[in-house]
């Protein structure tokens, strides 16, 4: 597993985000994309001045989110 640091290495600038909200949201304000082997970023489009924070796998599943319920692969 990566350590937080090495989450905070890796580049964003062709990440792809997907909206991740878990009900009918309309403005999809939860944002979604992996970025790495067992790499993920998580971001809030309303705030798009704030840096996504990152999560492994692991950690995106001790939090009880599954990227494959938004269509991203493992």
């Amino acid at each position: 597993m990566l350590n937080r640091n090495d989450l905070y290495q890796l580049d964003l600038s062709n990440a792809s985000f997907t909206k991740a909200c878990g009900g009918p949201c309309s403005e999809g304000c939860v944002t979604l994309a992996r970025i790495g082997d067992d790499a993920w970023a998580l971001g809030d489009s309303k705030r798009p001045d704030v840096e996504p924070l990152r999560f492994s796998t692991e950690e995106l599943s001790v939090a009880g989110i599954d990227p494959t319920r938004f269509g991203l692969a493992l």
